[in-house]
């Protein structure tokens, strides 16, 4: 049974977030077990990303993929490494999230 690209767009965003955390953890690279995370998840997000690629709109896939990424990073950054976030950093990632709703409420953005 086909996977849903939809399916796979989200586990390329899952394995994107988890690689980039990861990444920080890793310390330059000087920490095995983060560091096989960062490669591993990575393989795994660009090799969802490009199945996805398979059935909608290149634009549209790196616009929700780019778009959620960054704001779910943020979060991680804020929650997990308590970084601080100013209120243009909140702004502009809720205009993160807006962009993308538009993107997806358009007819044609979903189309090949």
């Amino acid at each position: 049974m086909p996977t849903s690209p939809w399916i796979l767009l989200g586990i390329a965003i899952v394995t994107e977030v988890i690689a980039t955390s990861s990444l920080k953890v890793s310390d330059g690279f000087t920490r095995l077990w983060p560091s096989v995370v960062v490669v591993i998840g990575y393989g795994i997000s660009f090799y969802a990303l490009a199945l996805t690629m398979r059935s909608l709109p290149v634009g549209v896939i790196y616009a929700i993929w780019s778009g959620l990424g960054i704001t779910l990073v943020t979060l991680v950054g804020w929650f997990v490494f308590k970084q601080h976030l100013s209120a243009n950093a909140l702004i502009g990632i809720g205009l993160i999230i807006a962009g993308v709703i538009v993107m997806n409420l358009s007819p044609s953005g979903t189309t090949h």
